[in-house]
């Protein structure tokens, strides 16, 4: 799916959730409310720096982002609206939305076994995997095995890994992403 068509399969599990499993759960339909808001204000608020957009304005050759994701996951309503800035910024770039629950390729992708999302998959006009990304910014994913490895539960987990996105404000997913994007080396 493009990116309007997620937004309009989001805006459908959030007047829908009876029907849309498993937000038919009122904890997932709570977090896929709380993420749409986020996701908004990221829409509306988040911008992309200039050397961003300088670096996406160096690629040269059609590029295919697939960005695996869900309305559930805490990390992609920071996340998301990033990456479909940045593939906006580029004629060259198309994305393409795989939800991770429904016939995606999140099983060749997997984070130390896991299903972690969001993951971004970068391919070149052949087909060929330029770079993965995800499911965190580096820094991010520092602080979640941190908290984890010292035993915080969950809900504080989230707490901090709020907080860090706020205070990042979309830096650290430009820039990893964009680097990832433009390297040479990776092609």
């Amino acid at each position: 799916m493009n990116w309007t068509s997620y937004l309009e399969y989001f805006d459908h599990v959030l007047q829908h959730a009876a029907q849309t499993p498993p937000y038919d759960q009122e904890d997932y339909l709570h977090y896929a409310q709380l993420n749409h808001a986020r996701m908004k204000r990221w829409i509306k608020q988040g911008s992309l720096t200039t050397a961003t957009k300088q670096a996406l304005s160096t690629i040269d050759r059609p590029q295919r982002w697939i960005l695996i994701t869900e309305p559930w996951c805490g990390d992609a309503a920071h996340i998301v609206p990033f990456i479909e800035k940045m593939s906006a910024e580029n004629p060259l770039i198309t994305l393409e939305i795989q939800l991770r629950d429904s016939d995606s390729e999140i099983d060749r992708y997997l984070t130390n076994g896991g299903k972690a999302i969001p993951k971004l998959i970068i391919r070149d006009e052949a087909g060929k995997d330029i770079a993965v990304w995800g499911p965190r910014p580096q820094a991010c994913q520092e602080l979640f095995i941190a908290l984890k490895e010292s035993g915080q539960d969950f809900e504080q987990q989230k707490i901090a890994l709020q907080k860090w996105y706020n205070e990042d404000k979309g830096m650290a997913i430009q820039e990893e992403v964009s680097a990832l994007a433009t390297c040479v080396e990776c092609k």
